[in-house]
C-alpha cells in the first residue's frame, strides 16, 4: 500500500459520511514532546537522584517498568507510578505543564470539525490526572464534547476489548466514524472493530521528524484534512 504523507485531492475526506470524530490526544492534538521528554528524560533523572543511580541506569530501569506493564491500564496511571517510583508524578507533571502545548494546526482543525457540526470526542489512554494537567494549560476541552479516559472504557485503545466497550459508551456507529491517531496498535485495534475512516498522525512530537506508516493514510499536519479550506 503506498505511504501518504498528506491527504492527496482523492483522498479528501468526504465528511458527508462521518457523523463521529474521535481523537487522540497526546501526539495528535498535544505535542508529544512533552510525554517523550517527562518519561525519558525528567523523571529518570529524578530517580536517579533519589536512589543514588546514574541517569543511564534510571532510565534502562524506568524502561523496564514501563514495558512490564504496556498494554495494562498501569501503563499510564499516574497513581500507580507515583507509589511504584516513589515520586509524586502528578506534582511533577503540573511542574512541567510549560511545556504542555497543541501541535501546530489541531486548534484550527477543532474550530473546522466544529463548523461542520460533527460530534467531536477525544479518546485517550492518558489517565484522568493527566489529561486534568493538561485540560488546565490548554482549554482543550472547551474545543470538544467529551473527554473519555482509557480508565471509563476499562482498557487501553490497542486492546480489541477497547472498541466495542467504548462504543457503547458514547454510542457512535463505526461505519460512520473517523479516528484519528499517532499509535499504529491503536489504529489497527479500531480497523478491526470496523472503525471506517483512519488517520494516522505521523508527526507526533515537534521535535521529532516524521514517522508514517504504510498501512494507513499518515498526515504530518491538518491542513490536508481540512479539504482545502484555509486556515479557520
Amino acid at each position: 500500500m503506498i505511504q501518504h504523507s498528506a491527504l492527496s485531492p482523492q483522498h479528501f475526506l468526504n465528511w458527508n459520511e462521518i457523523d463521529d470524530v474521535l481523537l487522540d490526544m497526546d501526539g495528535t492534538l498535544l505535542d508529544r514532546h512533552f510525554d517523550n521528554f517527562f518519561f525519558e528524560e525528567e523523571l529518570p533523572r529524578r530517580y536517579a537522584a533519589l536512589h543514588g543511580l546514574q541517569l543511564e541506569e534510571s532510565r534502562n530501569t524506568l524502561m523496564a517498568m514501563y514495558s512490564s506493564v504496556e498494554r495494562e491500564l498501569a501503563w499510564t496511571d499516574l497513581n500507580y507510578w507515583t507509589q511504584r517510583v516513589g515520586i509524586d508524578v502528578v506534582a511533577l507533571h503540573r511542574e512541567l505543564d510549560h511545556m504542555i502545548g497543541f501541535l501546530p494546526g489541531a486548534e484550527d482543525f477543532l474550530r473546522y470539525l466544529h463548523l461542520l457540526g460533527k460530534r467531536v470526542t477525544i479518546v485517550t489512554n492518558a489517565h484522568e490526572a493527566g489529561v486534568s494537567v493538561k485540560v488546565a494549560k490548554t482549554g482543550l476541552d472547551r474545543h470538544v464534547d467529551r473527554i473519555v479516559n482509557a480508565f471509563e472504557v476499562g482498557y487501553l485503545k490497542m486492546r480489541p476489548e477497547y472498541w466495542p466497550s467504548c462504543a457503547r459508551l458514547l454510542g457512535f456507529d463505526p461505519t460512520r466514524t473517523l479516528y484519528m491517531d499517532d499509535d499504529e496498535g491503536c489504529l489497527i485495534a479500531a480497523k478491526q472493530f470496523g472503525v471506517a475512516h483512519l488517520i494516522h498522525s505521523a508527526k507526533s512530537s515537534s521535535q521529532l521528524p516524521p514517522t508514517p506508516l504504510a498501512q494507513f493514510v499518515s498526515v504530518t499536519g491538518f491542513s490536508s484534512l481540512l479539504n482545502g479550506r484555509p486556515a479557520i
